[in-house]
């Protein structure tokens, strides 16, 4: 090779295909969003990690995921093709502008929704929302499939920015009849015995209320299991048993929530990538979730 005319490590065909890659982890389903056979998409991400000289992805059981090297990459790639677009669109007179906000369930039904509500009635930026929670959420700002993720986020990995918005204690929901709802304030020791509501396995609330419920040392009944905050207010209102959300969730479905200080409290943070590309509607985004995060939320 002429050494004047070093070929470029990072080619922008194979960024390109492997951003489409990285965001959908499917060879096919991302070969018929660039256009290109299902081999041809193949070997551009094949390539590409040949030049980085490290995989770009690997196997996690059925599933594809993303190596680290290969959410640095999409993340460069990502940016790339932001500023790309956002370079055509100024040199055409466009203006328009996009911003993927990335968020669990609870998030969206219970905080973001005052922001949201007046991003999409004064901005003309596109907002495109991803339900992502805990881990994914994360990965999506890291490998720039989203500009900012909020949600629980006990460890902020490197190279994120992290803003607090608000603290809300952990609360016990049960139905209006419930002898727990004369109280305003419900020990630990007040869930012993009762038929409690949890998530399904492997998920973080059941880890943390199981371990606080054993901690008392009594038996425990088989939970009944529940995914998401909706669900398990809406049994816990029909006398189910109870629930034990973050205090965000609104009493709805006449379940009644009360504080558990013993279980202390969760805060909810937004995030960001430190190196990423801002834009003008991003800034206003992250201003209005800050500014209406305390309103939205029932915490206190």
């Amino acid at each position: 090779m002429d050494e004047l005319s070093p070929q470029p490590i990072l080619d922008g065909e194979l960024l390109r295909a492997f951003a489409v890659f990285a965001e959908v982890r499917n060879f096919s389903h991302a070969a018929k969003q660039v256009g290109l056979s299902q081999p041809a998409l193949f070997e551009r991400v094949k390539r590409l990690a040949d030049h980085v000289g490290a995989p770009l992805y690997e196997k996690d059981g059925r599933t594809l995921k993303l190596t680290p090297t290969g959410v640095r990459i999409a993340a460069f790639a990502r940016d790339m093709l932001t500023r790309t677009g956002r370079l055509a669109g100024e040199l055409k007179g466009e203006t328009a502008e996009s911003v993927t906000l990335a968020a669990g369930e609870g998030a969206y039904l219970y905080l973001l929704g005052p922001a949201l509500s007046r991003f999409l009635a004064t901005d003309r930026a596109l907002l495109r929302v991803l339900t992502r929670g805990g881990p994914s959420a994360i990965e999506a700002v890291q490998s720039g499939e989203a500009h900012l993720a909020v949600g629980v986020f006990d460890l902020v990995p490197g190279g994120v920015v992290a803003k607090d918005l608000v603290r809300a204690p952990l609360c016990a929901a049960f139905s209006a009849q419930h002898p727990l709802a004369r109280k305003r304030t419900v020990k630990l020791s007040d869930l012993a015995g009762e038929r409690l509501i949890l998530a399904p396995e492997g998920q973080r609330q059941r880890d943390l209320i199981g371990r606080a419920i054993a901690s008392l040392g009594v038996p425990v009944a088989p939970p009944v299991e529940a995914d998401g905050w909706p669900l398990m207010l809406a049994f816990a209102a029909a006398g189910l048993g109870v629930a034990v959300v973050n205090g965000i969730c609104r009493p709805t479905w006449g379940a009644v929530l009360r504080p558990v200080p013993e279980l202390g409290s969760v805060t909810y943070r937004l995030l960001m990538r430190r190196d990423a590309p801002r834009s003008e509607a991003l800034e206003r985004l992250v201003s209005l979730v800050q500014s209406t995060a305390g309103t939205a939320s029932g915490a206190e």
